[in-house]
């Protein structure tokens, strides 16, 4: 198994000591926020997407995805999700995170797959995937990949975000069986309960994650997303960093 980070956990750091970090805590790949408020996104230049790649190489970390807010069950900006795979493009990252944002009307989710479908091709060109992230409207794995179902090309999957499908009411075993053949890679994080989802350190929440990792295939990817950028007063992550990903290893290797 393969560990990244994202940086919603790591608000507006420089690359540059994210990287040292992700590198000093024994990671391998990091998820990138591509927001504004962040060093990497869509309206930066050529030359600052070539140093953010090189900074991270440098220390032998994957850029994993770009983790976009495109919400493709609405009517996309023009050029949004194309802008989001060339930025994963020049960074050299495997995949694009999205997240569907409809209402689960018919018409949203004939919107979302319109516009899956329509991205497509420019991904498969691009070596990059896109992911449909388990959340908000489609929070489960089997809301998800009936609609995935429905856009059926091999450049659209998954993104498992554990919290959202046990939010969702289902098992690990369901989710990641209705997800298991669009997957790209799972996203872990740990919560008090469902009423309180303020970020806590792995292993000292109620989200059955041994039993999630359990499912997932050796050689997959595992990205801790703590949601810091949301809850101010949650713990910073540095601090937490090398204990989560040995925790999530031991987690691994007693499955």
């Amino acid at each position: 198994m393969k560990f990244a980070i994202s940086t919603l956990g790591l608000p507006g750091m420089p690359i540059a000591e994210v990287a040292r970090l992700l590198a000093d805590a024994g990671y391998q790949g990091v998820e990138l926020r591509a927001h504004p408020e962040e060093p990497v996104h869509p309206g930066i230049a050529m030359r600052e997407r070539a140093a953010a790649a090189a900074q991270f190489a440098d220390h032998g970390i994957e850029i994993l995805a770009v983790a976009g807010y495109a919400r493709v069950a609405q009517p996309l900006l023009p050029g949004e999700l194309a802008e989001l795979i060339r930025l994963a493009h020049d960074l050299g990252a495997q995949y694009v995170r999205v997240f569907p944002g409809g209402d689960g009307t018919p018409a949203a989710d004939g919107t979302a797959a319109q516009q899956l479908r329509e991205a497509a091709r420019l991904a498969a060109d691009n070596n990059v995937g896109v992911l449909l992230e388990t959340h908000d409207s489609h929070r489960t794995g089997a809301a998800t990949a009936a609609l995935l179902d429905r856009v059926g090309e091999p450049s659209i999957g998954a993104l498992w975000d554990v919290m959202h499908t046990w939010l969702g009411g289902e098992t690990p075993a369901e989710s990641f069986a209705a997800l298991a053949p669009h997957l790209g890679y799972t996203q872990i994080k740990d919560i008090a309960s469902a009423e309180d989802t303020t970020p806590l350190p792995l292993g000292t929440g109620v989200l059955p994650l041994s039993t999630c990792l359990s499912l997932l295939p050796p050689d997959g990817w595992v990205c801790w997303e703590y949601e810091k950028r949301w809850y101010p007063r949650a713990a910073p992550l540095p601090g937490l960093l090398a204990a989560g990903r040995k925790h999530a290893e031991r987690l691994t290797a007693a499955t």
